[in-house]
């Protein structure tokens, strides 16, 4: 049984970009077969001029920048408040959207598909979808947030089953969020405003829930997951502006700060930009805040090495974790030792 875990931090995707080379407010990624990376970007709030930032930015994790598609709106294959993507086994991307209520599909090259759902609270419908992910059959399950549950669909949008309902109780959610499940058929959940990570059998029954950290390592406003090999939980904890990893028997592993570096992309782009880039060179990244009792969030926001809204967590399968940094327009790559 593992006692600790440690990570190194290997380095930084992306920086700021309102289109092109770079993310804007990036809430979650997906990788697919060929090991792309699909990362997708927010960009709120809803004006004009940030409707080309709500997008897919395709890349690799050694840097390579891939292309992008989709932009803001209410058509067909459009975003509005994207939340969550995730890839089936041939390679088609699926995009949950808490604003527009439904679920959408594209090919690999972001070519428009299908798309389903509607708002309500009846078997089948949405409020606020917040996490996708497949199962091995090929069943696409949701949070759906807005209604306290989780929902279970084909991937074409036939309802399949739904369980959960708001409170505070074992077994209930306060606007679940993240969402992973396991080959061996568990599903963990993120219960964002209950301040813990729930585990479920496939038929909705709980079968444990971890939260009852000491003071100081307590997970506060849990959002994206991940689930390893052996049961060890990968959490991004929005609240506390970290990465929270607990063991199996929900023991803390791990406590992730963030140590990012400038990315190619920044570098390359301050290299044509060289007073921007001397100004950088002159800023003091990781200062010293006064006093040091300021919350994790003002914390956050002055140390830009720091993650800054933590969104979600990816296993890449090659020993890599990855972080989506939604607030700093980037994902930090670790090694995991």
């Amino acid at each position: 049984m593992a006692t600790t875990k440690t990570f190194t931090y290997s380095h930084t995707i992306g920086f700021l970009a309102a289109t092109g080379r770079g993310f804007t407010n990036p809430v979650d990624m997906a990788i697919n077969s060929q090991g792309v990376l699909y990362v997708l970007n927010r960009a709120g709030p809803e004006t004009s001029v940030r409707l080309p930032s709500k997008r897919v930015t395709m890349c690799t994790v050694d840097e390579q920048w891939l292309g992008e598609w989709g932009t803001g709106g209410h058509g067909d294959g459009e975003f509005w408040w994207p939340s969550s993507i995730a890839i089936d086994s041939q390679d088609r991307v699926y995009i949950a959207d808490e604003g527009l209520q439904r679920v959408s599909s594209f090919d690999k090259d972001g070519t428009f598909l299908n798309q389903w759902g509607v708002k309500g609270t009846e078997d089948g419908q949405l409020e606020y979808p917040s996490s996708i992910a497949f199962d091995s059959e090929e069943n696409l399950w949701l949070t759906d947030s807005g209604n306290h549950r989780v929902q279970k669909f084909t991937k074409e949008g036939k309802f399949i089953s739904a369980w959960g309902k708001r409170g505070s109780e074992s077994g209930e959610f306060q606007g679940p969020w993240g969402l992973a499940l396991t080959e061996t058929g568990d599903v963990y959940i993120s219960d964002w405003g209950n301040d813990r990570i729930q585990r479920y059998d496939t038929d909705g029954v709980l079968i444990e829930e971890f939260g009852g950290l000491p003071e100081g390592d307590a997970i506060h406003r849990p959002a994206g997951l991940a689930v390893d090999g052996e049961g060890n939980i990968y959490v991004a904890d929005w609240g506390n502006e970290r990465v929270k990893v607990l063991g199996s028997d929900g023991r803390l592993l791990a406590s992730l700060r963030g140590e990012s570096v400038d990315s190619t992309w920044a570098a390359d782009y301050f290299g044509v930009n060289p007073e921007e880039g001397q100004l950088r060179t002159e800023a003091d990244l990781f200062p010293e805040l006064d006093p040091p009792a300021r919350r994790d969030r003002e914390i956050s926001a002055g140390v830009e090495g720091y993650f800054w809204g933590p969104s979600a967590v990816k296993l890449d399968g090659e020993g890599r974790l990855i972080v989506v940094d939604s607030l700093r327009h980037r994902l930090q790559i670790f090694q995991i030792n």
